[in-house]
């Protein structure tokens, strides 16, 4: 370089002669010409390009096939030692190296280039990803939903067992909750709990599940092209910041409940963070934008999906795969399950028959054995063999009472015991332990005793005579009693 500089000082400022100075560093004219043009060597340079007699041909066919290959999943597109063998079936004759550096570059030249896209204050985008947790012990793969608000990056995190229309509805009531408000706008890609058809002109056939909670809300809606995740950019980010900051270490949890609350006291955390290129943490740019969202309706949405199933004859409903169930005297009714992602409610009219804990396989039942009780009462030989029954603990002096009662009942005494068990049907477990401790203590087993001590009885302490209904008793005088009123009666039975 530094003779460059030489050179070219010497013919520009001191006005030494070219032929002196080709004769002095022995160069070509062509070569000085090219100093006192260039301020810094330039490089080699070709005048045109070589030509490629043998992949030449063949170029537009590569950019045809990978062209091709963006419509396909990822693991079944065209490798360069895949389009070389496809070259050589139509005629190419020349060797893979060609093809490899001309797939290489055709990649390079068929790159998407995206525009940066402005972010309006009140508009969302959603997302779900996946994660592993460790939850009670167990090491599994969960779902998280995602909201994030690009103007203010804030962002809102929880887990699920899996991706369906009640953990879609449940992720947007929390995050609505968490933001204080409803975003105007907001982005989807194109899961089934929200479309339930792509249609031609970027039109979409939306889910009743979609419609119901928009409806809700009143937002707007926006679904990005097929595979075209770049469109919610920022929420795609946002599911890989918050697997790797808010799931890494893997957490261990004993429940859902838990690990939702580490989840949200992270959003929060976040809001402290002063987000680049703007002034102001995030909770402040979040408190600004909240102008912009939707209030809040008084009511908020019920995030549980709504079905009908009549009783089978063994007293089970279904819902989504998996029964439940409910007391006999429901067998072969038609009923209202509501599936929440927590819990399954079932309904009969306005009353609420049964609860059970939500099951997340499939083909698995959950049974109350209290359900079962009243068929068992006028069936007492199945209590040993009722499946509802298998796994029920009771405490040991349910054992002790059922032993006493056949003991002293000869033949009626498992019937017995059952009447006593359907008093769980208004008490808990806990109260029916500490009544039928008390009845065994004093010798009274049977249901109508043990049930006397179910009956709350309130500290005399506390009693006050009370006249209300008896208005005519008011008037009734009752003199003070006298000690010596007794003896004297005593003094007379003597003497008789």
């Amino acid at each position: 370089m530094q003779w460059w500089i030489d050179i070219r000082r010497k013919v520009l400022v001191e006005g030494v002669s070219k032929r002196q100075v080709k004769a002095e560093y022995r160069i070509h004219t062509r070569t000085l010409e090219k100093i006192l043009a260039h301020p810094k060597p330039p490089g080699y340079r070709m005048a045109q390009p070589r030509p490629k007699p043998m992949i030449g041909p063949f170029l537009g066919r590569i950019d045809e096939i990978l062209r091709q290959d963006r419509e396909l999943p990822k693991k079944q597109r065209h490798t360069a030692k895949r389009i070389f063998d496809r070259l050589k079936e139509e005629g190419y004759t020349g060797g893979y190296t060609q093809v490899k550096d001309a797939v290489r570059n055709a990649r390079v030249r068929l790159k998407d280039v995206y525009i940066p896209l402005a972010h309006r204050p009140g508009e969302a985008q959603m997302d779900f990803g996946y994660a592993l947790a460790k939850i009670n012990g167990q090491l599994r793969k969960v779902a998280f939903f995602v909201m994030s608000l690009p103007y203010s990056d804030a962002v809102y995190v929880q887990a699920y067992e899996k991706i369906c229309t009640e953990v879609f509805w449940d992720g947007h009531v929390r995050a609505f909750t968490f933001f204080d408000g409803v975003p105007c706008r907001i982005s989807y890609d194109n899961e089934r709990v929200m479309v339930a058809k792509v249609m031609k002109r970027h039109q979409r056939k939306l889910t009743d599940g979609f419609l119901q909670l928009q409806s809700h809300y009143l937002f707007k809606e926006h679904f990005c092209n097929v595979a075209r995740g770049n469109e919610k950019g920022v929420v795609e980010s946002m599911v890989r910041y918050t697997r790797s900051n808010f799931m890494v270490p893997v957490p261990e949890v004993r429940s859902f409940d838990e690990l939702n609350r580490m989840l949200e006291e992270r959003c929060r955390e976040e809001l402290g963070r002063k987000l680049r290129g703007k002034d102001g943490t995030k909770g402040q740019l979040l408190a600004d934008e909240r102008g912009r969202f939707i209030d809040l309706p008084v009511v908020p949405f019920e995030s549980c999906r709504v079905r009908t199933s009549t009783a089978s004859s063994l007293s089970l409903v279904r819902f989504d795969g998996n029964d439940y169930s409910v007391p006999v005297r429901y067998a072969h009714y038609e009923t209202v399950v509501k599936g929440y992602i927590d819990r399954i409610v079932v309904c009969r009219g306005d009353e609420c028959i049964a609860e059970h804990p939500r099951l997340w396989g499939k083909a698995g039942v959950h049974f109350n054995p209290v359900h079962y009780l009243a068929l068992l009462e006028r069936k007492p030989g199945g209590l040993d063999h009722a499946r509802p029954l298998e796994d029920w603990k009771l405490p040991s002096c349910f054992r002790d009472l059922r032993s006493r009662l056949e003991a002293d009942l000869d033949g009626e005494g498992t019937r017995e015991y059952i009447k006593v068990l359907r008093l769980l049907e208004k008490h808990s477990p806990k109260e029916l332990a500490r009544a039928v401790e008390q009845g065994l203590r004093c010798g009274a087993s049977s249901r109508d005793a043990i049930a006397q001590f179910l009956i709350p009885r309130p500290e005399w302490r506390c009693t006050r005579f009370n006249l209300d209904g008896h208005e005519h008793l008011r008037h009734v005088q009752v003199a003070s009693a006298d000690v010596a009123d007794y003896n004297r009666l005593l003094g007379q039975e003597v003497g008789a």
